[in-house]
């Protein structure tokens, strides 16, 4: 047990490089990468609701279609992709599922097989339709963008959320309709391939297989080729047997549809539209149309015979006429049955086991391609690390070369300053002396009158005071003789002022 979920896990890592499906969140614009499926990178407007997730379908490392998906009826409202080539066919599907869709949280971010998910993803099948949906119905697992329209071998797994419930006789018809519009009318009257964007879709109807997945009232095709001659064209399917595909105008088509939206940006350059291509686009459609009812025509005068074609796609034709003839027969093919059986059994194992050991050999391979890829990453960037740091300190030499220049004649300026200044001032001092000695008879001279004035001045103030003197004495000494006279009684009176 423990070997075959190793296997399963190895498979896995192995498929998890080619194949993938990311979950566009609703803060992103559009479609993320995969805007590049819609003509002018815009998204059909009308469409969305709050049941729908946008899916950015991956293959092979690549974008490869975008398909905007209904949980609520657990089928896509539409795909969307670029014209090409149809491919060769032929591969083995492998019908996987979105782990993200049902549980966000989920660790898985690329489409997975729905066994591999059981056990690591919450809810599975909640909002998503899975393969054990359509088992024991009348229905098929239908895909709006058919594995055989792209040249992408690797698209041959197909996820689920890119088909819807069919019948095998319409799911047959359908494709065959998408192959012989895509290589007979819409590719040719196209300039390039890469300039015709297409959109598939479904109407869904009140009927769900098993009561889960909505199964549509029809089918939908709406191309745009753009460029300066280019056109727009609608195509409807009925799901009933009996119904042809019809060619409808792109705004008619959009009135048939929930929310009447609109599904090319400006439908698509309607003003310069060519309306020539159109006609032989409608002429080839007719043919189609005519093919078709022949096909149908054929097929309901001879019922009987198809069904007997079916059933001996299982059986040898001589276990068939054994068994239409007698007994013997029935319980020969009765017997052989089981060895049949267990041959189909023994090849299936041993392609399972074929296909394990090349999954193993291809994840050892891819892990030896990182190694030698991880070394060799290391390895340059080691020497790239080693001459760009060679090449800094290259750079930086004539700089450091340049800065001790400017040191230097920052420091002979220095030195030259110094000097004058010891210059100046040796040779200031004999010109002071020079000066003073100059100037000496001139201040000499200037200073005669002044000390002769001083002199004068002191002179006359000396003689001052000694006038002042003798006054002062002998004014004090009449002074006193008056007060003693004073004091003794006797009273001396002055007849003329004047005298004393």
């Amino acid at each position: 047990m423990g070997t075959e979920r190793w296997l399963a896990l190895a498979s896995l890592a192995a498929l998890a490089g080619l194949l993938g499906g990311r979950i566009v969140r609703e803060e992103e614009a559009g479609f993320g990468e995969c805007n590049k499926f819609f003509y002018a990178e815009t998204p059909p407007a009308g469409l969305a609701a709050d049941s729908h997730v946008k899916i950015c379908q991956r293959s092979g490392g690549s974008e490869r279609f975008a398909t905007l998906y209904s949980t609520r009826d657990r089928i896509p409202v539409y795909s969307a992709f670029r014209g090409q080539h149809p491919g060769a066919g032929g591969a083995e599907q492998r019908w996987l599922v979105e782990p993200q869709i049902d549980d966000p949280s989920s660790s898985l971010e690329e489409v997975t097989e729905e066994a591999d998910a059981i056990s690591s993803v919450n809810n599975l099948g909640s909002r998503q339709a899975l393969n054990r949906d359509y088992l024991d119905s009348d229905y098929q697992r239908g895909q709006l963008y058919p594995v055989s329209l792209s040249s992408d071998l690797q698209m041959a797994a197909s996820t689920l959320t890119n088909t819807v419930p069919m019948t095998p006789s319409f799911r047959e018809r359908w494709h065959m309709n998408l192959h012989s519009l895509m290589d007979r009318a819409l590719a040719p009257q196209c300039g390039s391939v890469e300039d015709l964007f297409i959109l598939t879709g479904v109407m869904p109807s009140d009927h769900r297989v098993k009561d889960k997945v909505t199964v549509p009232v029809f089918v939908w095709l709406a191309a745009c080729c753009a460029g300066p001659s280019g056109w727009a064209m609608g195509f409807v399917k009925q799901t009933q047997d009996s119904d042809i595909i019809e060619d409808v105008m792109v705004k008619d088509l959009e009135k048939l549809l929930p929310s009447n939206p609109q599904l090319f940006q400006n439908n698509c350059g309607e003003t310069e539209q060519d309306t020539e291509k159109m006609k032989k686009i409608l002429e080839v459609v007719n043919q189609v149309q005519d093919e078709e009812r022949a096909v149908q025509s054929k097929a309901s005068s001879a019922p009987l015979s198809s069904t007997r074609n079916q059933r001996s796609a299982l059986l040898s034709p001589e276990v068939l006429e054994e068994s239409s003839s007698s007994l013997l027969g029935k319980l020969l093919g009765f017997i052989v049955t089981p060895f049949i059986k267990l041959a189909q059994l023994m090849c299936y194992l041993v392609i399972g086991i074929l296909k394990y050991v090349v999954y193993i050999l291809w994840y050892f391979t891819i892990q030896v391609i990182n190694g030698i890829e991880n070394c060799l990453y290391h390895l340059g960037s080691a020497t790239v690390s080693y001459f760009v740091t060679i090449g800094e300190e290259l750079v930086s030499i004539p700089w450091k070369v340049l800065k001790v220049m400017v040191k230097i004649t920052r420091a002979i300026l220095r030195i030259l300053c110094c000097l004058l200044k010891a210059v100046c001032r040796v040779l200031g001092i004999p010109v002071r002396v020079l000066v003073d000695v100059a100037t000496f008879p001139v201040y000499t001279m200037s200073a005669v009158p002044v000390v002769c004035k001083d002199i004068a001045v002191g002179l006359g103030g000396t003689i001052s005071l000694l006038f002042d003197t003798a006054f002062g004495t002998m004014g004090g000494l009449f002074q006193v003789l008056f007060g003693i006279c004073k004091r003794i009684g006797y009273k001396i009176t002055f007849d003329n002022s004047g005298e004393l």
